[in-house]
């Protein structure tokens, strides 16, 4: 992993209005893949509007991979049903991240990343710094199924030795 350039915590908020999937219901769990990684949250039973804030956690080699999530229907006796999926690019992010910003009053939107027909925000995404750190609020319109939108925040997590943010994007 020499070429870590740091770590990516993607906090899976929530789900707002996802399918139902079950008789009334679903079991919604959520898989986040870049790249090889590939990592999942809990299930959430009996819920379309499961509350997860959990936290995943990325290596960033190449900034330029786009993330995917899905949202699944966990079942017992049968295969997994899907739920929608959307992908967000992460090169906003780490293109503020390389600003090398510091002591900007909490609350300040450093850049607005507005929805488009390329991607899948349901609404304006803004990298904002907040108590010292870049964070980046996303709600995304899920894909490939008639209704459901997922919340997630972006944080980065600098790693000791890693290799500079700026220096490596100059190269893109």
């Amino acid at each position: 992993m020499n070429n870590l350039l740091g770590l990516l915590r993607i906090r899976i908020k929530r789900g707002v209005n996802l399918a139902i999937r079950d008789l009334n219901s679903s079991d919604p769990y959520v898989v986040v893949k870049m790249g090889k990684q590939k990592l999942k949250t809990r299930v959430i039973y009996n819920d379309v509007n499961p509350e997860w804030n959990e936290d995943l956690t990325l290596s960033i080699t190449d900034p330029n991979l786009t993330v995917l999530l899905t949202v699944y229907d966990h079942d017992t006796f049968t295969k997994d049903d899907k739920m929608g999926d959307a992908e967000f690019e992460i090169t906003p992010y780490v293109n503020a991240l390389s600003m090398d910003l510091h002591d900007l009053p909490c609350g300040t939107i450093v850049t607005t990343i507005q929805p488009s027909r390329d991607n899948c925000l349901a609404e304006a995404s803004r990298v904002i710094w907040s108590d010292g750190k870049l964070v980046q609020d996303i709600v995304l319109r899920l894909k490939h199924v008639e209704c459901g939108e997922v919340e997630v925040q972006l944080q980065w997590i600098d790693l000791p030795g890693s290799k500079c943010l700026g220096f490596f994007l100059v190269g893109y």
